[in-house]
């Protein structure tokens, strides 16, 4: 009788970075791999899950843009992100979203004109929108039965009902939860073993990862600009932006409403819960700060600066008290003709040595970081695993032979 041997390879793979990106691409990496392939992947960052940009994000999601029409890719990058935002609820065990540790809160977002200089694109956008979020043009008093008291200075409002306000840091626990889960089954039910471990170690250069793994992903967002290796060589802005915390005190009556939706302008409120919100946010260009702590000045400034904007729109902010700051650094890219775009690719020349490992670059989000991260977190993934980058738009990767000249 003859015996078969079934071979299995293991493959290891650091992603660095726990964030939108890095988390969408840990997942992936493990649903997209083959299942009689041992493959175990490593996410490493310095601070935790959500300790950047990413866990204190506003969480406002939707498909569409102020200021491009179209959004590119916008239909694929909704609908993945969807699916991995409902992936992470089946794994969280929270199930009121109108507590502060709520994954998603399913309101919509409310958009009211205040000048006519983006009207003409939210009118496009509105008459080409998705089937599964609609824009809605309403006029001032249907505004007021959705957020009472709201402004609606031109009596015409955009109202987005499908749009979906993410708790981001609830959001990318339960996302790795969720990782950990599919490792395990997925190794109960194959040939080849699945595992994933978080490490919060600092990486002071790519190079010590060297031979360790058969790709590293570097998905750090702002904080990719400071590794060694590729520092000066990413086009991408740095921009630091401080998100509010207010609650209604105990002794006023509640302003919003439970099927309230979240309001964007030219600063955006997101509702956590009829008594408490979140107000955002400032933007500091060229700064290298990523903690995410403000300071007490840092505080003060941020809000004489958001508070006029969102009384413009919704005069009643002036009731709520202040409950605390933090902060976030953006990775900005480039503006293209379609828009501010990731930044995806191998990096192998950039690093500029021969290795064995291969090195991958997934950053860039931007503001948008949020609608863009499962569907490209999907491709890089792909892209890993297949040792192919024309898995890729090359929208997404045109930024790299501009800057790599033999």
């Amino acid at each position: 009788m003859i015996k078969f041997t079934v071979t299995t390879y293991k493959y290891r793979y650091a992603v660095l970075g726990a964030g939108f990106a890095g988390l969408s691409v840990a997942w992936h990496l493990l649903e997209r791999s083959a299942t009689d392939l041992h493959v175990h992947v490593d996410v490493l960052d310095e601070v935790g899950i959500g300790g950047g940009a990413s866990g204190v994000a506003g969480g406002l999601l939707h498909p569409y843009s102020p200021k491009v029409k179209p959004l590119w890719m916008a239909a694929k990058c909704w609908e993945e992100t969807l699916r991995l935002i409902r992936i992470a609820e089946t794994h969280s065990g929270v199930v009121d979203q109108n507590s502060d540790v709520f994954i998603a809160r399913r309101k919509g977002i409310l958009r009211p004109v205040v000048s006519l200089k983006n009207m003409s694109v939210m009118n496009d956008n509105a008459q080409n929108s998705l089937a599964s979020c609609r824009i809605q043009s309403i006029n001032e008093d249907a505004a007021r039965s959705l957020v009472p008291n709201i402004s609606v200075p031109l009596d015409l409002a955009f109202f987005m009902p499908g749009a979906v306000n993410i708790h981001p840091q609830g959001y990318l626990e339960a996302l790795y939860l969720a990782c950990e889960t599919l490792a395990k089954e997925m190794s109960s039910v194959g040939l080849g073993k699945k595992e994933i471990n978080f490490h919060k170690r600092s990486i002071g250069n790519l190079l010590e990862l060297e031979g360790e793994y058969d790709a590293v992903i570097v998905c750090l967002g702002a904080r990719s600009t400071f590794l060694p290796e590729l520092s000066g060589k990413l086009p991408l802005r740095t921009c630091r932006g401080i998100i509010a915390h207010l609650r209604l005190p105990d002794n006023t009556r509640e302003e919003f409403l439970e099927h309230s939706p979240s309001i964007l302008s030219d600063a955006w409120i997101a509702i956590q819960n009829p008594r408490s919100l979140y107000l955002g946010s400032t933007w500091e260009w060229q700064s290298c700060n990523h903690s995410q702590n403000v300071s007490a000045e840092e505080a003060s400034k941020a809000l004489e600066e958001l508070i006029p904007k969102a009384s413009s729109v919704y005069p009643n902010i002036s009731k709520w008290a202040f409950d605390g700051a933090r902060a976030g650094l953006r990775a900005m890219p480039p503006l293209t003709g379609k828009g501010s775009l990731p930044l995806l690719g191998q990096i192998d020349d950039l690093i500029g040595q021969t290795h064995k490992s291969k090195f991958w670059l997934f950053s860039g989000l931007g503001s948008r970081g949020l609608l863009y991260h499962a569907w490209l977190g999907k491709l890089m993934a792909q892209a890993v695993i297949s040792c192919n980058e024309d898995v890729i738009p090359f929208e997404l990767t045109s930024w790299r032979p501009k800057l790599i000249k033999k």
